[in-house]
């Protein structure tokens, strides 16, 4: 299995798999109509890639290869874009603050969340 192990064809397949995965919408969420307000989520995504491979002989002239690839991800929330009638506010997402703001500024918001709930079920 190892001999077959090829860094290009897999540094290949991990880029088109982060092509298909970090699209526009991965960033800019899809947005939530709550009444008259629609909200925006922004997310900030970062990755790392690694790739390796190798082989040799040991001391007793016995062959050997290996090798490996991965990645991994972080995404996390940054900012949500509120928009209301002629107002735009972007919003950054911090420890506090920002959903009080939200709610500040969409004061029905709760209510319009659970009448959207509601209608779901019934």
């Amino acid at each position: 299995m190892a001999a077959n192990f090829d860094i290009s064809d897999n540094l290949n397949t991990i880029f088109e798999k982060l092509e298909k995965f970090l699209q526009t919408k991965t960033v800019v969420g899809e947005p939530l109509v709550i009444g008259t307000t629609t909200i925006i989520p922004f997310v900030e995504i970062s990755f790392g890639v690694g790739t390796g491979g190798g082989g040799g002989t040991d001391e007793k002239n016995n062959q050997g290869t290996g090798g490996g690839a991965g990645s991994g991800a972080k995404i996390s929330p940054t900012a949500i874009l509120v928009i209301q009638g002629d107002k735009t506010e972007m919003l950054p997402i911090r420890k506090g603050g920002s959903m009080d703001k939200l709610i500040e500024m969409v004061p029905d918001i709760m209510e319009k969340m659970k009448d959207m709930e509601k209608s779901k079920e019934g």
